[in-house]
Protein backbone atom coordinates (compact mmCIF):
# COMPACT_ATOMS: atom_id res chain seq x y z
CA UNK A 1 0.00 0.00 0.00
CA UNK A 2 2.90 2.19 0.81
CA UNK A 3 4.21 1.66 -2.70
CA UNK A 4 1.12 2.18 -4.46
CA UNK A 5 -0.20 5.20 -2.48
CA UNK A 6 3.72 6.59 -3.46
CA UNK A 7 3.06 4.99 -7.64
CA UNK A 8 -0.25 7.40 -7.90
CA UNK A 9 0.92 10.27 -6.46
CA UNK A 10 2.87 10.17 -9.73
CA UNK A 11 -0.30 10.37 -11.23
CA UNK A 12 -1.26 13.39 -13.29
CA UNK A 13 -5.37 13.42 -14.14
CA UNK A 14 -4.86 15.90 -16.97
CA UNK A 15 -2.45 13.85 -18.74
CA UNK A 16 -4.07 10.65 -17.41
CA UNK A 17 -0.27 8.52 -16.76
CA UNK A 18 1.83 8.14 -14.37
CA UNK A 19 5.07 9.90 -14.85
CA UNK A 20 8.44 7.86 -14.88
CA UNK A 21 10.98 9.92 -14.30
CA UNK A 22 11.90 13.63 -12.25
CA UNK A 23 13.67 15.85 -14.50
CA UNK A 24 15.73 17.79 -12.38
CA UNK A 25 18.15 16.14 -11.90
CA UNK A 26 20.76 12.80 -13.37
CA UNK A 27 20.89 12.19 -17.43
CA UNK A 28 16.98 13.25 -17.05
CA UNK A 29 17.31 17.05 -16.68
CA UNK A 30 19.41 17.11 -19.93
CA UNK A 31 16.63 15.65 -21.96
CA UNK A 32 14.59 19.46 -21.61
CA UNK A 33 11.31 16.75 -20.86
CA UNK A 34 8.15 18.36 -19.07
CA UNK A 35 6.40 14.88 -18.01
CA UNK A 36 8.10 11.89 -19.40
CA UNK A 37 6.40 8.16 -19.26
CA UNK A 38 7.82 5.27 -20.30
CA UNK A 39 6.55 1.74 -21.75
CA UNK A 40 8.32 0.82 -18.82
CA UNK A 41 5.43 1.96 -16.47
CA UNK A 42 3.08 -0.61 -17.63
CA UNK A 43 4.77 -3.15 -15.51
CA UNK A 44 3.47 -0.95 -12.52
CA UNK A 45 -0.17 -1.40 -12.95
CA UNK A 46 -0.14 -5.18 -11.68
CA UNK A 47 0.47 -3.45 -8.46
CA UNK A 48 -2.34 -0.95 -8.46
CA UNK A 49 -5.03 -3.60 -9.55
CA UNK A 50 -4.20 -5.99 -7.06
CA UNK A 51 -4.47 -3.29 -4.23
CA UNK A 52 -8.09 -2.23 -5.49
CA UNK A 53 -8.38 -5.94 -4.78
CA UNK A 54 -7.37 -6.05 -1.59
CA UNK A 55 -8.39 -3.12 -0.47
CA UNK A 56 -11.86 -2.79 -2.31
CA UNK A 57 -10.75 1.07 -2.76
CA UNK A 58 -11.21 1.22 -6.87
CA UNK A 59 -8.59 4.42 -6.68
CA UNK A 60 -5.77 2.09 -7.64
CA UNK A 61 -7.35 0.31 -10.63
CA UNK A 62 -8.47 3.89 -11.91
CA UNK A 63 -5.34 5.09 -12.43
CA UNK A 64 -4.30 1.97 -13.37
CA UNK A 65 -6.88 1.99 -16.73
CA UNK A 66 -6.39 5.58 -17.50
CA UNK A 67 -2.72 5.10 -17.79
CA UNK A 68 -3.22 1.89 -19.71
CA UNK A 69 -5.35 3.81 -22.03
CA UNK A 70 -2.82 7.01 -22.36
CA UNK A 71 -0.42 4.31 -23.06
CA UNK A 72 -2.34 2.67 -25.70
CA UNK A 73 -3.23 5.73 -27.62
CA UNK A 74 0.16 7.56 -27.92
CA UNK A 75 3.14 5.26 -27.67
CA UNK A 76 2.40 2.68 -30.26
CA UNK A 77 2.37 3.27 -34.22
CA UNK A 78 0.26 1.98 -36.77
CA UNK A 79 2.67 -0.99 -36.99
CA UNK A 80 2.25 -1.73 -33.12
CA UNK A 81 5.90 -0.68 -32.59
CA UNK A 82 6.10 0.90 -29.65
CA UNK A 83 8.16 4.59 -28.58
CA UNK A 84 9.70 4.05 -25.39
CA UNK A 85 9.19 7.72 -24.11
CA UNK A 86 6.73 10.30 -24.64
CA UNK A 87 6.80 13.12 -22.98
CA UNK A 88 3.16 15.38 -22.34
CA UNK A 89 2.35 18.73 -21.76
CA UNK A 90 0.94 18.81 -18.28
CA UNK A 91 -1.58 21.50 -19.03
CA UNK A 92 -3.06 20.18 -21.83
CA UNK A 93 -2.22 16.44 -21.51
CA UNK A 94 -1.03 16.42 -25.29
CA UNK A 95 1.99 15.07 -26.46
CA UNK A 96 4.88 16.72 -26.83
CA UNK A 97 7.72 14.65 -28.53
CA UNK A 98 8.10 11.12 -29.04
CA UNK A 99 11.85 9.87 -27.97
CA UNK A 100 13.83 7.01 -26.78
CA UNK A 101 15.91 6.69 -23.84
CA UNK A 102 17.65 3.41 -24.34
CA UNK A 103 16.60 2.46 -28.04
CA UNK A 104 18.36 3.02 -31.11
CA UNK A 105 16.78 6.10 -32.03
CA UNK A 106 13.22 7.66 -31.48
CA UNK A 107 11.58 5.82 -34.51
CA UNK A 108 13.08 2.53 -32.97
CA UNK A 109 12.14 -0.62 -32.10
CA UNK A 110 13.99 -0.95 -28.40
CA UNK A 111 13.19 -4.51 -27.63
CA UNK A 112 12.74 -4.50 -24.02
CA UNK A 113 10.22 -1.72 -24.65
CA UNK A 114 7.99 -4.20 -26.60
CA UNK A 115 8.53 -6.84 -23.94
CA UNK A 116 7.27 -4.18 -21.74
CA UNK A 117 3.86 -3.23 -23.71
CA UNK A 118 3.23 -6.94 -24.22
CA UNK A 119 3.59 -7.96 -20.85
CA UNK A 120 1.72 -4.58 -19.37
CA UNK A 121 -0.80 -5.47 -22.02
CA UNK A 122 -1.70 -8.61 -21.31
CA UNK A 123 -1.69 -7.95 -17.86
CA UNK A 124 -4.05 -5.37 -18.19
CA UNK A 125 -6.69 -7.48 -19.88
CA UNK A 126 -6.28 -10.19 -16.97
CA UNK A 127 -7.47 -7.93 -14.74
CA UNK A 128 -10.61 -6.30 -16.63
CA UNK A 129 -11.32 -8.73 -18.90
CA UNK A 130 -11.99 -5.79 -21.38
CA UNK A 131 -11.37 -7.32 -25.30
CA UNK A 132 -9.72 -4.16 -26.63
CA UNK A 133 -6.79 -4.85 -24.08
CA UNK A 134 -6.85 -8.56 -25.30
CA UNK A 135 -6.96 -7.16 -28.88
CA UNK A 136 -3.82 -4.95 -28.45
CA UNK A 137 -1.42 -7.28 -26.74
CA UNK A 138 -2.31 -9.42 -29.66
CA UNK A 139 -1.17 -6.97 -32.33
CA UNK A 140 2.02 -6.15 -30.44
CA UNK A 141 3.28 -10.12 -30.29
CA UNK A 142 2.23 -10.33 -33.79
CA UNK A 143 4.37 -7.43 -34.45
CA UNK A 144 7.27 -9.01 -32.31
CA UNK A 145 7.09 -13.01 -33.44
CA UNK A 146 7.06 -11.57 -37.12
CA UNK A 147 9.73 -8.74 -37.44
CA UNK A 148 12.45 -9.93 -39.80
CA UNK A 149 14.95 -9.30 -37.62
CA UNK A 150 13.83 -11.47 -34.88
CA UNK A 151 16.75 -14.15 -34.98
CA UNK A 152 16.13 -17.52 -35.44
CA UNK A 153 16.69 -19.17 -31.66
CA UNK A 154 13.97 -15.99 -30.73
CA UNK A 155 16.39 -14.00 -28.65
CA UNK A 156 16.56 -10.02 -30.03
CA UNK A 157 19.34 -7.89 -30.59
CA UNK A 158 18.89 -5.08 -28.45
CA UNK A 159 17.16 -3.17 -30.67
CA UNK A 160 14.85 -5.02 -33.34
CA UNK A 161 15.04 -1.65 -35.91
CA UNK A 162 18.77 -2.90 -35.91
CA UNK A 163 19.80 -5.68 -38.44
CA UNK A 164 21.26 -8.36 -36.71
CA UNK A 165 24.91 -9.29 -36.64
CA UNK A 166 27.31 -10.91 -34.28
CA UNK A 167 28.80 -6.98 -33.27
CA UNK A 168 25.17 -6.34 -32.23
CA UNK A 169 24.15 -7.05 -28.22
CA UNK A 170 21.58 -9.41 -27.64
CA UNK A 171 19.25 -8.67 -25.02
CA UNK A 172 18.18 -12.15 -23.37
CA UNK A 173 16.18 -9.51 -20.62
CA UNK A 174 13.15 -8.94 -23.55
CA UNK A 175 12.91 -13.10 -24.78
CA UNK A 176 12.22 -14.18 -20.84
CA UNK A 177 9.61 -11.20 -20.17
CA UNK A 178 8.04 -11.90 -23.92
CA UNK A 179 8.60 -15.63 -23.31
CA UNK A 180 6.52 -15.14 -19.89
CA UNK A 181 4.05 -12.55 -21.35
CA UNK A 182 2.90 -14.83 -23.94
CA UNK A 183 2.47 -18.14 -22.15
CA UNK A 184 -0.42 -15.83 -20.12
CA UNK A 185 -1.36 -14.49 -23.55
CA UNK A 186 -2.35 -18.39 -24.92
CA UNK A 187 -4.30 -18.31 -21.41
CA UNK A 188 -6.95 -15.74 -22.55
CA UNK A 189 -6.22 -16.06 -26.49
CA UNK A 190 -7.93 -17.87 -29.27
CA UNK A 191 -4.32 -17.93 -30.62
CA UNK A 192 -1.49 -20.30 -29.70
CA UNK A 193 1.23 -19.12 -28.22
CA UNK A 194 2.22 -21.75 -26.25
CA UNK A 195 4.48 -23.35 -28.94
CA UNK A 196 6.51 -19.90 -29.66
CA UNK A 197 7.30 -19.32 -25.27
CA UNK A 198 8.44 -22.96 -25.90
CA UNK A 199 10.73 -22.10 -28.56
CA UNK A 200 12.02 -19.02 -26.73
CA UNK A 201 12.97 -21.04 -23.61
CA UNK A 202 14.08 -23.77 -25.04
CA UNK A 203 16.71 -21.43 -26.51
CA UNK A 204 17.24 -19.78 -23.06
CA UNK A 205 17.62 -22.84 -21.51
CA UNK A 206 20.55 -23.73 -24.34
CA UNK A 207 25.12 -23.65 -23.42
CA UNK A 208 24.58 -20.43 -24.76
CA UNK A 209 22.08 -18.33 -23.17
CA UNK A 210 21.82 -20.59 -19.67
CA UNK A 211 25.30 -20.05 -17.25
CA UNK A 212 27.01 -22.75 -15.52
CA UNK A 213 26.62 -23.53 -11.91
CA UNK A 214 28.75 -20.66 -10.19
CA UNK A 215 29.44 -18.73 -13.41
CA UNK A 216 27.91 -15.55 -15.05
CA UNK A 217 28.24 -14.09 -11.17
CA UNK A 218 25.39 -16.32 -10.40
CA UNK A 219 22.89 -15.35 -12.39
CA UNK A 220 21.33 -17.60 -14.33
CA UNK A 221 20.73 -16.18 -17.98
CA UNK A 222 23.62 -14.77 -19.92
CA UNK A 223 23.45 -12.04 -22.62
CA UNK A 224 21.32 -9.20 -21.22
CA UNK A 225 21.41 -5.35 -22.42
CA UNK A 226 20.89 -2.77 -20.26
CA UNK A 227 21.12 0.58 -22.25
CA UNK A 228 23.70 1.02 -25.23
CA UNK A 229 23.32 5.25 -25.35
CA UNK A 230 24.14 5.19 -21.60
CA UNK A 231 26.86 2.54 -22.14
CA UNK A 232 25.43 0.51 -19.24
CA UNK A 233 24.88 -2.92 -18.73
CA UNK A 234 26.02 -4.11 -21.73
CA UNK A 235 26.07 -7.85 -22.70
CA UNK A 236 25.80 -8.72 -19.01
CA UNK A 237 23.19 -10.69 -16.85
CA UNK A 238 20.37 -8.71 -15.46
CA UNK A 239 17.64 -9.26 -13.13
CA UNK A 240 15.15 -9.08 -15.59
CA UNK A 241 16.29 -12.16 -17.08
CA UNK A 242 16.51 -14.77 -14.46
CA UNK A 243 13.25 -13.66 -12.81
CA UNK A 244 10.61 -13.57 -16.32
CA UNK A 245 12.97 -16.58 -17.20
CA UNK A 246 11.60 -18.54 -14.28
CA UNK A 247 7.97 -17.14 -14.25
CA UNK A 248 8.22 -18.46 -17.60
CA UNK A 249 8.71 -21.59 -16.29
CA UNK A 250 6.14 -21.40 -13.52
CA UNK A 251 3.56 -20.30 -15.86
CA UNK A 252 4.47 -23.05 -18.79
CA UNK A 253 4.11 -25.98 -16.03
CA UNK A 254 0.71 -24.87 -15.13
CA UNK A 255 -0.05 -24.10 -18.43
CA UNK A 256 -4.02 -24.69 -19.97
CA UNK A 257 -2.09 -27.00 -22.40
CA UNK A 258 -0.11 -29.13 -20.31
CA UNK A 259 -3.22 -29.24 -17.34
CA UNK A 260 -5.34 -30.81 -20.41
CA UNK A 261 -2.83 -33.45 -21.00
Amino acid sequence: MDAGNTLIKRFNPTVKAIQSWDTDKGWQSQRGWSFPVSIDNMMTLELLFRLSEWTGDPKYADVAVAHANTTMKNFFRNDYSSYHVVDFDVNSGNPLSFETAQGYSDDSSWSRGQAWGLYGFTTVYNYTKDKKYLEFAENIASYYLNHTHLPQDKIPHWDLSISPSVEVPKDASAASIVASALLQLDHFSTIDYQEKAEEILKSLSSEKYLAKMGDNYAFLIKHGTGSIPHNEEIDVPLIYSDYYFLEAIYRLKNSKNNLNN
